[in-house]
């Protein structure tokens, strides 16, 4: 799904989500991630998503391995359960008071291929941190986490105290005036809308731009930050989307 923000009117354009969305979007919202045939198919009708429409989509994600199927019952592979984490993260972000310390990590080796090199990018940037140079990658030490244990064969982590401001920082680091921008646009434009698939294909993309919330200290964020409030809105939606289709 493609999401344009007009930076003169701070409108959003969201083009409305495939059947084959609908269901990813369900299924990573929904504890645990799986449901029944008959409640998918009554779960995507506001959507737009007719009955023929999902069968298809359902044995095409089956294939494509994206979903299992156990009898009547779809449940999220493996591969999108990590996903479902991450957006559960992202929503929920677990964070602690933060003492000035900064969680650095030194890529050491050497001899990757372009994707595995992407590939190592894409999974340092899911855990919310930003690259300072090549191979230098950093961000402030306030998440309730560790890291992942394989990333011991291709890197070293440090703890850090930068020179710079730590405020300075964080804006060359990260692109917080443009989030909190498009963060801004999605609230006033989940104001506007109420019929069932806008509210849903605005909720999505909601979705992929917490994923990409630093989650930074409040004393390094621009003022009046909109990410607790768009966590608030993505969370209510969500208990609301769970009563609906769970008995």
């Amino acid at each position: 799904m493609r999401m344009n923000v007009s930076e003169q009117s701070g409108e959003v354009d969201l083009r409305p989500l495939s059947a084959r969305s609908v269901v990813l979007s369900l299924l990573l919202g929904t504890h645990p991630p799986q449901l029944p045939v008959k409640d998918l198919v009554r779960a995507v009708e506001p959507f737009g998503v007719g009955g023929s429409t999902l069968r298809a989509a359902l044995s095409r994600m089956v294939a494509a391995g994206d979903l299992r199927r156990d009898e009547a019952v779809y449940r999220l592979s493996d591969r999108l359960l990590a996903r479902q984490r991450r957006q559960d993260e992202a929503v929920d972000a677990r964070t602690r008071a933060w003492d000035g310390d900064w969680e650095m990590v030194v890529i050491t080796a050497t001899g990757r291929g372009p994707a595995e090199r992407a590939d190592l990018r894409a999974r340092l940037t899911a855990l919310r941190l930003a690259e300072l140079r090549e191979g230098v990658w950093l961000r402030p030490a306030n998440l309730h986490r560790t890291l992942p244990d394989d990333l011991a064969s291709v890197a070293q982590s440090y703890t850090a105290r930068p020179d710079r401001p730590a405020r300075e920082l964080a804006a060359s680091l990260w692109p917080l005036e443009a989030w909190a921008a498009t963060a801004r646009a999605l609230l006033a434009h989940l104001a506007r809308v109420d019929l069932p698939a806008d509210r849903f294909t605005a909720f999505a993309a909601v979705v992929r731009h917490l994923l990409a919330d630093p989650v930074l200290p409040p004393e390094l964020l621009p003022d009046d930050w909109p990410g607790p409030a768009l966590r608030t809105a993505y969370a209510r939606y969500q208990r609301e989307i769970t009563g609906s289709i769970t008995p």
